[in-house]
């Protein structure tokens, strides 16, 4: 572009407003710095172009842990739910996961809100990086505005080169129909960073006049809202009207249909040559990847409460429109189903995350930050978390501070961002329980008691909200040891009110912290033996038992975590030729030097390098050649 012109100078510029962009640019405000939001529609800002929900399991985790952090996506779920429920309440509490419908077009609208009284907004497609001595100095958008800046965040979600797919239809786009970004692409590459391309897929929306909902299973919301945010912990949410869900099922003739065009799929036809989400796969590889299964669940979810459009969960698929309409009344309450917007599927760019460390900054330029689909995971939390953690250390180091970093035991996030910077991934990354060795230490729960202490110490979070933490802190505590001192006898009367709730009686004196641990009791039920116990909120009954119940396996977990930090704090200095370093595998040297470690115990986590490499490492670094 001839005419270009500087249209401002910003500490941060963040590309891209969907959930981490968001995330990214009011954690850099907040911490103080001059901020601006580039996008290419406003309309695109915290959008759900996919499922209508926040939270899930392992997901639901990460937006605990980003509110405990000062950000604001439970903040503006818990304005906008529409219907709210606690999964997995018959397992363990490691695995607990709050998951909430939204009213996306309230999302939205209440997102932007707050963007616009806190940062600087543009719409406006980027098209260039600008640096100077390794350094970010500014970017340039597609029509000659150019912005200078200490910090530049990448953030452009599904946008970046998308390209939707229908069948045979193809068509440069963003979700949503909006518009892509189609030039920051080969400034990426220009700057030396290696594109590939990932895809994901949306069903169909569909009008609810046209479903015979009689037909499904009605999926109520909870009686009791668990709100998202720490700050709305104890708040009555019994006035909020919650819309039902819809539990369905797919048919034979569903499958046949399917089958018989899978060869119109742009996914099998060899039209897509991005990879797509396992965990989430469209309907054409269900049927591919299951071939025993005629039958497959399906969930109809309102998108608002001023809209009659319904998203039908686990039928997203790309093939032909016709044949969408056909398959699509097979489901069962769908047979006179009209069709609003048809399914697709989306390819973007990504990059390798290899080459970001875990600030989530650019190993090669300085002040250049990724967050979000970008890096290759999928959904909207894991998108926000890494929003969350770029926007902090961006402005951290421009204000010359130490920079944030959480580990695999500090949180979800930082198993995330720890995933992705040391081993990448293969295929749209997404968050899971099971990937987290100390789950049981990172419940939903405590979230606020692991991080709001450290987003206080940098600024981010709030002096009120610090003290809440203390306070129930303090007051779990206080009622954990209160229960030592509380003891019962075995007396008749004691012994029989135990028989009466299910569990054995006493041959001895115990206490009523011992007794709680039995499986079959809850704080609730030891009420008739301690009738002058503190009124205590029940989300704080709810954790003091918990840390009862699971007392042993929690201090367990917590020496591992020791050990742990204890290779994490094992520090490499960057840039080390490891094909120097006698004794190591030639293997294990090429993955190390590419990847370079921060530490003995990222090291430790590569892929392919044997715990004989690493005592390699270990006795190079006590004799001072690899010290970070």
């Amino acid at each position: 572009m001839e005419n270009k012109y500087k249209a401002g100078s910003y500490d941060v510029v963040v590309v891209g407003a969907g959930h981490a962009g968001c995330e990214a640019g009011l954690a850099a405000s907040r911490l103080g710095l001059k901020t601006l939001i580039l996008t290419t529609s406003m309309e695109s800002i915290a959008d759900m172009p996919c499922n209508p929900n926040i939270g899930g399991t392992g997901k639901g985790h990460i937006v605990r842990e980003i509110d405990a952090m000062g950000g604001q996506m439970a903040l503006n779920i818990d304005k906008t739910f529409i219907q709210s429920r606690m999964l997995n309440t018959s397992k363990g509490p490691a695995v607990h996961s709050l998951r909430v419908q939204a009213d996306k077009r309230l999302y939205h609208e209440e997102m932007k809100k707050t963007l616009e009284k806190e940062v600087d907004l543009f719409e406006q497609e980027v098209d260039k990086i600008n640096y100077e001595d390794g350094k970010i100095v500014s970017c340039e958008t597609v029509e000659g505005a150019i912005f200078e800046t200490k910090a530049l965040i990448i953030a452009t979600g599904t946008y970046l080169n998308g390209k939707i797919l229908i069948g045979d239809y193809e068509k440069v786009s963003g979700p949503h129909g909006l518009s892509a970004a189609t030039y920051l692409s080969d400034s990426l590459e220009e700057l030396g960073f290696k594109l590939r391309r990932f895809k994901t897929g949306t069903p169909a929306r569909v009008d609810r006049k046209s479903l015979h909902l009689e037909k499904t299973e009605i999926q109520k919301g909870d009686d009791e809202v668990i709100p998202f945010s720490f700050l709305n912990e104890g708040r009555d949410f019994s006035d909020r009207h919650q819309e039902n869900c819809y539990l369905t099922y797919t048919r034979p003739e569903t499958k046949q249909i399917i089958m018989d065009n899978l060869d119109r799929s742009p996914i099998y036809g060899g039209h897509i040559k991005g990879v797509g989400p396992r965990y989430c796969p469209s309907i054409e590889d269900k049927m591919v990847r299951f071939p025993d299964r005629d039958i497959h669940q399906v969930f109809i979810e309102p998108e608002g409460l001023t809209t009659d459009e319904m998203y039908v969960q686990g039928v997203s698929s790309s093939l032909p429109q016709e044949v969408q309409f056909d398959f699509y009344k097979t489901i069962i309450g769908l047979e006179d189903v009209k069709i609003m917007r048809p399914a697709y599927a989306i390819e973007y760019d990504m990059i390798d995350t290899r080459n970001l460390y875990r600030t989530l900054e650019s190993k090669d330029y300085e002040g250049l930050y990724f967050a979000g689909q970008i890096n290759g995971s999928s959904g909207y939390e894991e998108a926000a978390g890494q929003g969350l953690i770029a926007g902090i250390n961006a402005a951290l180091k421009i204000k010359g501070e130490d920079p944030f970093i959480l580990d695999r035991s500090d949180g979800y996030i930082g198993v995330l961002i720890d995933d992705l910077v040391t081993e990448g991934t293969e295929e749209p990354y997404r968050m899971m329980t099971s990937r987290c060795e100390y789950r049981l230490t990172m419940r939903q729960d405590n979230a606020d008691q692991r991080l709001t202490e450290r987003a206080y110490k940098i600024g981010l979070v709030s002096e009120e909200r610090y003290q809440k933490m203390v306070d129930k802190r303090t007051a779990i505590d206080k009622e954990i040891e209160r229960l030592k001192t509380v003891m019962l006898t075995p007396k008749e009367e004691t012994n029989k009110k135990l028989k009466e709730l299910g569990t054995t009686p006493l041959n001895n004196g115990m206490s009523l912290h011992d007794l709680l641990k039995r499986p079959e009791l809850d704080y609730e039920m030891l009420e008739v033996f301690d009738p002058e116990r503190p009124k205590l909120p029940k989300f704080q009954q709810i954790q003091a038992q918990t840390e009862i119940k699971y007392e042993g396996y929690i201090k367990k977990q917590m020496a591992d975590i020791d050990k742990f930090k204890k290779l994490e704090g094992k520090k490499l200095r960057k840039n080390i030729d490891y094909f120097k370093i006698p004794g190591l595998k030639k293997e294990s040297a090429e993955k190390l030097n590419d990847i370079q470690p921060e530490s003995i115990g990222q090291a430790s986590r590569i892929s392919g390098v044997s715990p004989a490499d690493i005592n390699v490492l270990l006795i190079r670094l006590k004799t001072g050649e690899l010290d970070g």
